[in-house]
């Protein structure tokens, strides 16, 4: 989220002319009181103090969003979710850009650039102490506006109303990285698989070197029995990217191997009356887990200190009878446990 640079001359400025005198010395006072919050970090107290200034203006004929955009910014960073919701949805729905124009003038006799209202500026152009008239206007903050209402809503677990937002928002800023990501976590979180899996797709073949794509590409296609090998592949690819992946190893490991207890189960429970289906399953089994080895083995490297990483590449030692590698393990093994205890 962009952090709010105000300044106070710029704030105070859009409201100081053409006020009656209690009108403005209120505007002034909230101003003041929301400027100080702010720059104190106290975005509990600077929220409705912004909104404050906005109802007073508005009351007077001033319709000046920024106010809202400054409070809505302030209850975000107040991690007040709800309020802040209410007024970037607002600020989305009206079309908001925060686009200011600033007008300058020098002083022919100091030589100093001052800041003009637009009225005053119009009437300066006609006196000869004046030249060097410039407007420029600020960058507009509309993409940051869909961008923070998308995350607000993904933090209060509202996937399909950050759907909305987000299409709305591609629909006027189709190259946006931020929303493009936003959307995948959005299709993820209100179950819509196939869409997520499309959307990593189409993030990776715009950066095919982003290693937590192809991990989460890897994860989604692990759930299908059709897509396991795909899974192994996306996996792969993270680690090549990120050698120290530890997740994408640890996922690595398990799609190799499968569900293990079933296919034990299936040993047990044939051994008696099948031993050459139990002899044929403890084959493809000891064969998977040779496949996973070097999966685990890239996983403790890659964590260390993690007793899951240990314990996998233990057991595949076992099943592997990697007999002395096992041995060596045991003191580790019980450093983590005594950790884990603590």
């Amino acid at each position: 989220m962009k952090k709010l640079i105000l300044g106070i001359a710029i704030v105070a400025s859009a409201f100081v002319f053409g006020q009656k005198g209690d009108v403005n010395a209120k505007l002034q006072e909230a101003n003041k009181a929301a400027m100080d919050a702010y720059t104190a970090k106290n975005y509990t107290v600077a929220a409705p103090k912004f909104l404050e200034v906005y109802n007073l203006l508005k009351t007077n004929g001033q319709d000046d969003k920024i106010y809202m955009y400054y409070a809505g910014l302030s209850y975000a960073l107040a991690n007040n979710n709800d309020e802040a919701i209410k007024i970037y949805t607002d600020l989305v729905n009206t079309g908001f850009t925060g686009i200011q124009t600033t007008y300058t003038a020098k002083e022919k006799k100091s030589g100093q650039v001052v800041n003009l209202d637009k009225a005053t500026w119009d009437l300066m152009k006609k006196n000869a102490d004046y030249s060097d008239f410039k407007t420029e206007q600020t960058p507009s903050v509309e993409p940051e506006l869909y961008e923070t209402l998308t995350t607000l809503l993904l933090n209060a677990k509202k996937p399909n109303d950050a759907l909305v937002i987000i299409e709305k928002g591609l629909a006027k800023y189709p190259n946006n990285t931020k929303l493009k990501d936003a959307q995948g976590t959005a299709y993820y979180e209100s179950g819509n698989t196939e869409k997520f899996i499309g959307a990593l797709k189409e993030q990776l073949a715009k950066n095919p070197t982003d290693a937590t794509n192809w991990y989460n590409l890897g994860v989604m296609q692990s759930k299908n029995p059709a897509t396991v090998e795909d899974a192994i592949a996306s996996f792969k690819k993270a680690i090549e990217i990120k050698p120290d992946f530890d997740n994408a190893y640890q996922n690595l490991v398990y799609t190799t191997v499968g569900d293990d207890s079933k296919i034990v189960e299936q040993i047990n429970a044939t051994r008696k009356d099948k031993p050459d289906e139990a002899t044929k399953l403890i084959d493809a089994r000891r064969e998977r887990f040779a496949k996973a080895l070097p999966y685990a083995e890239g996983w403790y490297k890659a964590a260390p200190e993690n007793l899951d990483a240990l314990t996998a590449l233990k057991e595949i030692y076992i099943v592997t009878k990697n007999v002395d590698k096992v041995k060596g393990l045991k003191a580790k093994e019980a450093e983590l446990k005594a950790k884990v205890k603590q």
